[in-house]
């Protein structure tokens, strides 16, 4: 007869040492290495002597499971097993982060959750409790015959008005102080080796069709009360299915990650595999950092952050700015990657890699902003790495053609060999009244890279003016296409809310220091009057017919590890090297996923806020315009574009 420990008192332990006992369990009210198991019950919302239980069963290596009563209903789980991640205070951390507004949240109980953990619940009645004990028996049975737990990384709640049972899953927390246990990060770990990646057609550059597991990351991810993701919202916008998945932070503010494609599923999925990719990119999930010093002391194994880009001295006196000048003295908190060029690891400055690590390093405040700029997630390493290098490109390619106004080709497409293009155009401009253009912007490398701008052929300045935004891709028609899509909700979006934001707008065009985040640039360009600094792209003289485009040689291989060589290639035999941070994580390794951040020094960042703009030490962009035939001399510093920049 198998012996439970039940501990605590009230309604729910009576139901549940009457469940227990009649199911042929021996109970005792003492938790000993010879119980099963340990129930611990209160129908009070208390969390208060947790901590002692988990001691205690710890050290009778014994798991236990909390029952609780909270507001509306009662909480199973989740069931605590010593040595597996997955505690009572990684649950409680997931469920702070899914809800809506958790500063709110906590808010409450701060303010009243001395009463809550004091006073029973007055909606718990002998029948909940009851229904409650049932399910406590079912998980102890599972328990004795060695099956998986439903409470295993999951909570189960009881409706205490209507009494139905919802389970609600979540992914251990790989940093909890409870349960977590990353690895550190060392040189070894960031040692990469590639795989062969057989294809399933030349011109394919993802090899997993994610589309078909929708339903499966929903399940992992997806839960209004416990999910990593919140939820998937959707909706139609300039002639594309957008779809939204927000994801809490630790620092109580949302994430969005967003999916933009010509069906509900293919939406669905890209936004809640962005939003992986950002819960990757933001801070160090998968390893603990453990290197903190100068380059001065490590520079022999360090990238050189000047070779990233930096601000020039008279930035640094401007009131409040947040960012520190370089020293080669000054301490940092730095992160092993892959160096291609070496081919060997290579330290990154923590905040080069992880856009949100700032917050870890209290009185260092980092040397520049980065965003997640090279941030990518695929189905294996070497995908993702392909899909980081192409986002780099992208980005590269319309700051240097903006930095340096190239006046390059506007593209052609009224013949295009694909007939989606056209149509994604007419649907934009049939439904918001815009024109579309196309611009090459494809750079040294020759990875097809491209600008695409929406233009209001009218004088009302209630409505924006132009607004832009960017592809890459191997095939120049998926450039495009990649490009297209972001345009039309973008657009759209940008028709509904520029009129409330005209007069601050305006003031920025007369002052580009009041541009200071993501959206200003957005709604700058939304102007009238900064139409005249797209000139360069919207007068240019040269045209370029959609099937004249290049496709790069050797990147239509059988292996995707082939194509990613020959990417890498492409920059290194530019002059540039090419460098992975991995940064996977528990909750990507369970779908089998792996997340990077590929960094090119030289090439040239997106930042947000004029003032933190990136140009100084990246001699690359006075050289590349005028090798390419766009420029008849390289640029000095005051022929650089002196206007905030209109990526989205």
């Amino acid at each position: 007869m198998p012996e439970i420990a039940v501990l605590g008192e009230g309604l729910l332990v009576e139901s549940i040492v009457a469940a227990l006992s009649g199911s042929g369990s021996s109970v005792s009210p003492l938790l000993t290495s010879g119980a099963v198991a340990a129930v611990v019950a209160h129908d009070r919302w208390d969390l208060s002597g947790y901590a002692e239980v988990r001691a205690a069963a710890a050290a009778a290596g014994v798991p236990w499971l909390p029952v609780r009563a909270e507001l509306g209903r009662v909480v199973l789980g989740p069931l605590e097993e010593s040595g597996l991640p997955g505690c009572v205070d990684c649950g409680e951390f997931r469920r702070r982060l899914a809800h809506l507004q958790p500063d709110g949240h906590e808010t409450v109980w701060r303010e009243q959750g001395a009463t809550l953990s004091a006073l029973p619940s007055a909606w718990l009645t002998g029948l909940s409790a009851d229904l409650a004990a049932t399910l406590v028996v079912a998980e102890i049975a599972r328990l004795a015959n060695r099956e998986t737990a439903r409470t295993r990384s999951a909570f189960v709640y009881v409706d205490l008005e209507t009494l139905a049972v919802e389970p609600h899953p979540f992914l251990p927390d790989p940093l909890c102080d409870t349960c977590g246990t990353l690895p550190p990060d060392d040189r070894s770990r960031a040692d990469i080796s590639l795989r062969s990646r057989p294809k399933p057609a030349p011109d394919v550059y993802r090899l997993r069709s994610m589309t078909g597991e929708v339903d499966t990351l929903k399940a992992r991810y997806v839960d209004g009360e416990s999910g990593l993701i919140r939820s998937v919202l959707k909706s139609t916008e300039g002639g594309i299915v957008v779809a939204a998945a927000p994801m809490g932070l630790r620092q109580g503010s949302t994430e969005y990650g967003f999916g933009r494609t010509r069906n509900y599923q293919g939406s669905q999925v890209t936004a809640m595999l962005e939003t992986l990719e950002r819960h990757g990119g933001m801070e160090p999930g998968g390893k603990r950092t453990t290197v903190s010093a100068s380059y001065a002391e490590i520079g022999r194994d360090a990238i050189d952050p000047r070779t990233l880009g930096l601000y020039p001295a008279e930035r640094h006196r401007i009131p409040g700015f947040p960012y520190r000048p370089f020293d080669e003295e000054q301490v940092c908190r730095w992160v092993w990657g892959y160096s291609f060029a070496r081919c060997a690891p290579v330290l990154v400055p923590e905040t080069y890699a992880y856009y949100r690590a700032r917050h870890h390093d209290a009185g260092r405040p980092p040397f520049v902003q980065e965003v997640s700029n090279g941030c990518a997630l695929g189905g294996s390493l070497e995908e993702a790495v392909f899909h980081g290098i192409l986002e780099v490109a992208e980005r590269d390619a319309f700051m240097m053609t903006w930095y340096a106004r190239m006046p390059v080709p506007r593209i052609d497409v009224t013949a295009a060999r694909d007939s989606m293009i056209p149509l994604i155009i007419e649907a934009i401009e049939a439904e918001t009244g815009y024109q579309v253009m196309l611009f090459d912007t494809t750079l040294e490398q020759g990875i097809p890279c491209v600008w695409a701008m929406a233009v209001d052929p009218g004088d009302d300045e209630k409505r924006p003016k132009a607004a832009c935004s960017a592809g890459a891709h191997p095939v120049p028609e998926r450039a495009i296409e990649n490009a297209l899509n972001e345009l039309g909700p973008l657009l759209a979006d940008l028709i509904k809310r520029y009129p409330d934001h005209v007069d601050e707008t305006g003031r920025m065009v007369d002052d580009s220091s009041l541009v200071k985040e993501m959206e200003d640039h957005r709604l700058l360009y939304g102007d009238h009057r900064t139409y005249d600094r797209l000139r360069f792209l919207t007068q240019t003289p040269r045209r370029r017919h959609i099937d004249d485009l290049p496709v790069p040689p050797g990147l239509r291989n059988a292996d995707l590890r082939d194509d990613l060589i020959e990417l890498v290639n492409r920059y290194l035999g530019t002059g540039l090297d090419v460098i992975v941070v991995d940064q996977t994580t528990p909750e990507h390794e369970v779908s089998e996923l792996a997340c990077v951040k590929v960094v090119i020094p030289g090439t040239l960042p997106v930042t947000f806020g004029h003032d933190y703009r990136r140009v100084d030490g990246l001699p690359r962009l006075y050289e590349v315009p005028y090798r390419l035939g766009y420029r008849d001399r390289p640029l000095e510093p005051q022929d650089v574009n002196p206007h905030p920049h209109a990526f989205p």
